[in-house]
């Protein structure tokens, strides 16, 4: 049923981007995926820091920016001062360090509670999406493109569909958890 496809897509769409935002919450080791939602002002536009240099991790809490260009090199720590990062960059003249510190017992419980929030509102998504597909199937029956039978069925599997995914950010949410919680 081409319906249900569209349906688990956009489920499929809700978990990606839990996952990409699970990247985004550092877990105590270096991990370049903090930088992608920062932007730099690269010529007036704001660009990716992957784009304007090399990022690379050469120790586990370590993380080296080399912009490709010297002159970046203010832009990127000014960039990197004014997010949600946390950490202090240290320029010298060549390159930016970002140091990360052992995460602290009650920053790593915080950091779980975001995991987990951010686990519930992909949840809340995948309900609303199966909501949204349980109107149309009904909508489609009104309308006499569906038996009540096949609404039943498209029903069924909406829902069977919508545990398997809500199973999934439960897998991720512990995955990233116990992630945190290691020392």
């Amino acid at each position: 049923m081409d319906e249900l496809k569209k349906y688990e897509d956009k489920m499929n769409k809700t978990l990606d981007v839990l996952k990409e935002d699970f990247g985004t919450i550092r877990a105590g080791r270096a991990n370049p995926h903090v930088l992608d939602k920062i932007k730099v002002d690269y010529y007036g536009s704001p660009t990716p820091i992957q784009q304007v240099g090399n990022v690379s991790v050469p120790e586990a809490r370590m993380i080296v920016i080399q912009p490709w260009d010297k002159s970046m090199l203010k832009a990127v720590e000014k960039a990197i001062l004014t997010s949600e990062l946390g950490i202090n960059p240290t320029n010298d003249g060549s390159v930016i360090r970002l140091v990360f510190p052992e995460l602290t017992e009650d920053r790593r419980k915080e950091l779980s509670k975001e995991v987990k929030k951010k686990g519930d509102q992909a949840k809340v998504a995948i309900r609303n999406i199966r909501r949204d597909a349980n109107e149309a199937f009904k909508k489609m029956e009104k309308g006499g493109e569906m038996s009540e039978d096949d609404l039943e069925l498209a029903t069924n599997k909406m829902q069977k569909l919508t545990d398997k995914m809500i199973e999934k950010v439960d897998q991720a949410v512990e995955v990233k958890t116990k992630e945190i919680m290691t020392v």
